[in-house]
């Protein structure tokens, strides 16, 4: 539905294991355990190894596998579109794409980028209470190059404890909307035939009923069992009444078991 400008939609998860994908909706205010094997698949090759080098990735994948290139990080860098990459098929079929470059609001604006395929995504996955399209490009490297440019202007990072402590998506609808019009005001001459003024902003509800005072991110390294009654999930975090929050994302690979 929309309402002034702005699209609203609900997030729904689901975290997708060996198994299948278990819906966690009905595990809210539940007891919730999580519990690491001890045992880590690289999510590249599928090798199992005793530690990750990067995210979720053996040390030969880090170095030669396409999901691992700098510019997935880094756009600006990606050389697909001169017909250069670690694997081509998988370059014309991730990176010789459509992507979008984005403003979202996360507790601050930030600037990202992403393949149009991936939104809303890639908003759900930063944990994103607002977000809005503000250029459309052929490429991955020309919509690095839009985002460097912004980045003049705004970050490109997130603050996870004010990500997840932001519960008003209002109070980000002015400062986003601001940084559109200044982004369109201040973008390089070059690059503003692919700015887009007037998409709808897209504002985010997730399932998180309230976030404790006090967070501490947990690493199943550290502690390989986290058990509590689950407060709730937003962007890639899972929150516990306890205020313990882990990061699925950054445990891409790990062998674990829900209770």
């Amino acid at each position: 539905m929309a309402k002034n400008g702005t699209e609203t939609a609900q997030v729904e998860y689901a975290l997708d294991l060996a198994g299948g994908a278990i819906p966690l909706g009905d595990r809210i205010s539940t007891e919730f355990t999580l519990r690491f094997t001890g045992a880590r698949t690289c999510i590249s090759c599928g090798r199992s190894v005793r530690k990750f080098y990067g995210q979720g990735t053996c040390y030969p994948c880090l170095r030669n596998a396409p999901e691992a290139s700098p510019c997935i990080i880094r756009p600006e860098l990606c050389r697909a579109h001169l017909g250069e990459g670690r694997d081509m098929q998988w370059e014309l079929d991730h990176h010789m794409q459509e992507h979008i470059v984005y403003l979202s609001f996360t507790g601050d604006v930030k600037v990202g980028v992403t393949r149009s395929t991936q939104v809303p995504v890639r908003w759900i996955d930063q944990g994103a209470m607002l977000a809005v399209p503000i250029a459309r490009v052929p490429y991955r490297q020309l919509a690095g190059a839009v985002e460097v440019d912004l980045k003049r202007l705004f970050s490109d990072r997130t603050d996870w404890r004010r990500m997840l402590l932001l519960s008003d998506p209002e109070v980000g609808e002015a400062p986003l909307r601001e940084a559109r019009e200044r982004a369109l005001r201040e973008v390089d001459l070059e690059l503003r035939e692919y700015m887009l003024p007037n998409e709808p902003l897209t504002s985010l509800s997730y399932p998180l009923i309230s976030v404790p005072p006090k967070l501490v991110s947990v690493q199943l390294d550290k502690l390989p069992e986290v058990t509590g009654r689950l407060q709730g999930i937003k962007g890639q975090y899972l929150v516990w009444s306890d205020g313990r929050v882990l990061n699925v994302r950054n445990h891409m690979g790990y062998h674990v078991v829900l209770e």
